[in-house]
């Protein structure tokens, strides 16, 4: 006689995987794209935030972050992007395997030294990693810190916060929504007028910068804050 657990199983059915998400994707940093307006973390790995800046093999500081997301950019083009949900974050963004013309994107970005393999979550790019390291691709051809560091550091106000070169709003311009660059690295706009935009400052040199459009910021990856 069947048991009860197999029988329920039997009658509702496995639970179903999410479907992929597929179009064209832009790049809001090393391990993060937006598809369709949905925000997707690459799964198992970790790339140099926004505003991070590492050493390059003469020991001169240059920013590795954008330099993350500039490669992850130029090496999708105008290829569609595939992506296969693996779970959600708690920032609410989907963390999946995306893959441009079945290559495996998340591995790519660890194998070229552009991101390190995420080992909190997972072991699944330990190998790419140590490829990279022993060839000294990208970061390894330097130095640099861990992006949890980093970011750990920089909400504590450590050494590695926000540098103090401001840039002033251009409201003279018009141009006077503000692209502020979060600890965890989101990218977020603020309206004149909305709750933290007096007390925003833009930071030109942490890769922050003034908008004159709604529609712009979202355009280069900018979000509206969480009400």
């Amino acid at each position: 006689m069947r048991s009860w657990p197999y029988l329920f199983v039997l009658l509702l059915g496995t639970p179903a995987l999410a479907d992929p998400i597929v179009g064209r994707a832009s790049v809001t940093d090393g391990d993060t794209v937006v598809i369709r307006e949905t925000r997707i973390r690459l799964h198992g790995i970790d790339a140099p935030e926004s505003a991070q800046t590492c050493k390059d093999a003469t020991g001169k500081d240059y920013r590795c972050g954008q330099a993350a997301a500039l490669a992850l950019a130029d090496h999708i083009g105008k290829r569609v992007v595939t992506c296969e949900p693996r779970d959600t974050d708690r920032y609410g963004r989907v963390v999946a395997v995306c893959r441009a013309e079945s290559k495996d994107l998340n591995a790519w970005m660890v194998r070229e030294g552009h991101a390190i393999a995420y080992r909190r979550y997972s072991e699944e790019y330990v190998n790419s990693e140590l490829t990279a390291k022993s060839l000294r691709h990208g970061i390894w051809a330097g130095t640099f810190q861990d992006p949890s560091d980093w970011r750990r550091e920089k909400r504590a106000g450590g050494e590695h916060s926000r540098p103090e070169t401001l840039a002033a709003p251009t409201k003279a311009s018009g141009c006077n929504i503000k692209g502020n660059i979060s600890a965890g690295g989101e990218r977020i706009y603020h309206l004149p007028g909305t709750r933290d935009y007096d007390r925003t400052r833009v930071n030109d040199r942490a890769g922050e910068r003034m908008f004159c459009s709604v529609d712009e910021a979202k355009a280069a990856g900018w979000c509206a804050p969480r009400s």
